[in-house]
């Protein structure tokens, strides 16, 4: 973590935002994590929450959309490869939670259990519209942003 700070507050303050927006790009650091190292290398709460979003949110959509272009193309195909017992024994699961709690659900509370990198394609790969997708997962990313600038003024506090 110290090391991950340290990069951040080493970069020109010009380029502080691009840092953090680095590592929000990263799977199981992403907006929730950004947000704390651009606040503690000091930038605004808003400058690190955007930049944390739009480096999360970038890399999501990416792989949203390119995940519906690999889905329509293993559809068309004439004969799809088989799959092994312990792979569709994963995809009932996934499509069971995906039933229950819809897009919105897995969207929201997705990140408790996978980053936003995995849920989104895998959503998108179970036929799930990859603009709703998109907008959720959006959402998704701005929600735990905010929670983490909320998590790390109130550690600040608890701190000094």
């Amino acid at each position: 973590m110290e090391g991950l700070q340290d990069w951040v507050e080493g970069l020109p303050e010009a380029l502080q935002w691009l840092g953090v927006a680095a590592l929000s790009a990263v799977p199981w650091l992403e907006s929730y994590s950004g947000p704390f190292f651009g606040i503690i290398a000091g930038m605004p709460w808003w400058a690190a929450l955007a930049s944390a979003v739009l480096g999360n949110a970038a890399v999501v959509a990416a792989l949203i959309y390119m995940t519906h272009g690999l889905r329509s193309a293993a559809l068309s195909r004439e004969n799809p490869e088989e799959i092994t017992e312990r792979k569709r024994k994963r995809r009932e699961k996934i499509q069971r939670l995906l039933d229950k709690y819809g897009v919105p659900g897995v969207s929201v509370l997705g990140p408790f259990a996978l980053p936003s990198q995995i849920t989104a394609p895998v959503m998108v790969s179970f036929g799930a519209n990859r603009h709703k997708v998109m907008v959720w997962m959006l959402i998704s990313i701005i929600l735990w942003g905010l929670l983490s600038v909320i998590l790390t003024f109130w550690l600040l506090s608890v701190m000094s």
